[in-house]
């Protein structure tokens, strides 16, 4: 797997992973103010989401390179057999 092949995957098992992440722990504001929407977030905490995203892909890609670099499947072999 090339490095750019690597850093694609990351990227979107971190999106995945994100809208995963985002529902948790949010909170309603109990009285929105003017011009607040009333199903929006009190605090999205959104620094924290992306670390617990950016770790939990982080382990997930670690995964993936593993069972790609022990053959567990290919690429190569997905394109060759169609």
């Amino acid at each position: 797997m090339s490095w750019a092949t690597g850093i694609m995957v990351y990227v979107v098992i971190w999106w995945t992973v994100l809208f995963g992440v985002l529902p948790l722990g949010v909170r309603r504001v109990e009285k929105p103010g003017r011009g607040e929407e009333p199903g929006a977030p009190e605090r999205p905490e959104l620094r924290r989401k992306a670390i617990i995203t950016s770790i939990v892909a982080a382990v997930l890609w670690l995964g993936f390179y593993a069972l790609h670099e022990a053959d567990v499947f290919s690429f190569r072999r997905l394109v060759e057999s169609s």
